[in-house]
């Protein structure tokens, strides 16, 4: 027996009819409209695992694997003395008539310092995920989260969105920046549940730590590296039957814009250069993959050298100055620092499509002019589609 994860949609559950007993041979019971995602966790055999994904209501299966942080890169700075973040005017956050009023923002991460400052007057629902209890002791989570939504600090912007009221806060990484799979899955359906229109993930699956936790065990390094590609593979089928449904849903109601980090792993400053693709969850349909950006010659901005390839869209991702875990602030590298500038900028979306008032703000809209409105004008040449995607998000002007 061993631990798997089930994606269920409760939605497919065949319910009661008033009808039922008339005709036994007719089915006389119906579905709920609107897919409802639902993870759980069961030991099963392999032979129980294979009937289960014949079960109609079953999604998908999917082997636990271990996450991670996209650790940041190079040193951290403080930034008590630093300027306005950025990141802010070069995806013209500075400039947009909205604010982010009304948008329920999710950010899965190591959790939040909601005592901070850049936090106050927002409403915080927090729920731990990893035993390890709310609150932030790693810091990560704090920072991501003062980029999408955090106040000015001492005279100083932070935020790309700082008229959101209310933050969902799952924390899916501990303490030490480790989960598992179960936890972030979990925490989107929660987040899904509770209302967010924007979920944000600087986290990445690690699949050398699957490795390693394998042949830790006792398991050689060759059928070690195969169960961990097996669980990977299970798991991105796992987080693309969870997004099918999460678009379908859409179709009832207002569901989630998710946005992923791409990944640190790339090396373009190194002799010879190379590039790694984008790692889940960001390599997932219908997520908002995201490279990272840095200030480049002549006002431009140039692919940061350690972004991953393969993304949707890119935003600022060096030197990005926001809330600090226990006070202040601090500057840090990453496409962790990317990924909440794209979920700011969604936030504004959301709000200038349902204040114009022609059409239901979506998911799908939003992303649409994510993608529509980006810009490459203000970049190099060196940021190649491939690694920029259609280019720098901008806000709604």
């Amino acid at each position: 027996m061993s631990e798997f994860l089930v994606l269920r949609n409760a939605a497919a559950r065949r319910t009661a009819s008033a009808f039922d007993g008339i005709n036994p041979g007719v089915a006389t019971t119906f579905a709920q409209p609107a897919p409802e995602p639902q993870v759980e966790t069961h030991d099963m055999s392999l032979n129980e695992v294979v009937s289960a994904a014949r079960d109609p209501e079953v999604a998908a299966v999917a082997i636990p694997m271990p996450i991670r942080l996209i650790a940041p890169l190079g040193e951290e700075a403080e930034a008590a003395a630093a300027g306005d973040a950025w990141g802010i005017a070069a995806v013209k956050a500075d400039t947009s008539p909205v604010s982010g009023d009304g948008v329920v923002v999710s950010v899965l991460d190591t959790g939040i310092d909601k005592d901070h400052p850049a936090f106050s007057g927002v409403t915080i629902v927090e729920k731990d995920f990893t035993g390890s209890g709310n609150g932030d002791r790693n810091g990560h989570g704090t920072h991501c989260a003062g980029t999408i939504f955090g106040r000015d600090v001492d005279g100083k912007r932070i935020g790309i969105a700082r008229g959101v009221k209310k933050a969902l806060i799952g924390k899916v990484l501990g303490d030490s920046g480790g989960g598992s799979s179960e936890m972030i899955f979990r925490g989107i359906q929660w987040a899904l549940d509770e209302g967010a229109h924007v979920i944000s993930m600087s986290l990445g699956f690690d699949f050398p730590g699957a490795v390693k936790r394998m042949t830790d065990s006792g398991i050689p390094t060759e059928p070690a590296v195969s169960g961990a590609l097996e669980a990977y593979r299970s798991n991105l089928r796992f987080f693309d039957a969870l997004m099918a449904m999460v678009k379908a849903k859409a179709a009832f109601q207002e569901t989630a814009v998710v946005v992923a980090a791409t990944g640190n792993e790339a090396r373009r400053d190194k002799k010879p250069p190379y590039t790694i693709a984008a790692s889940l969850p960001a390599a997932a349909e219908s997520v908002v993959s995201v490279a990272a950006l840095a200030r480049g010659a002549q006002s431009k901005f140039d692919i940061a050298d350690f972004s991953n390839t393969m993304p949707q869209v890119a935003a600022p991702g060096v030197d990005i100055v926001s809330a600090k875990a226990g006070g202040g602030l601090r500057s840090l590298n990453g496409t962790s620092m990317a990924c909440p500038h794209v979920a700011g900028v969604a936030a504004l979306w959301w709000e200038s499509l349902r204040s114009a008032g022609a059409v239901r703000p979506t998911a799908s809209l939003v992303v649409g002019n994510l993608i529509a409105r980006a810009r490459t004008d203000v970049l190099t040449g060196n940021a190649t589609p491939v690694d920029r995607g259609s280019g720098i998000v901008t806000a709604p002007q």
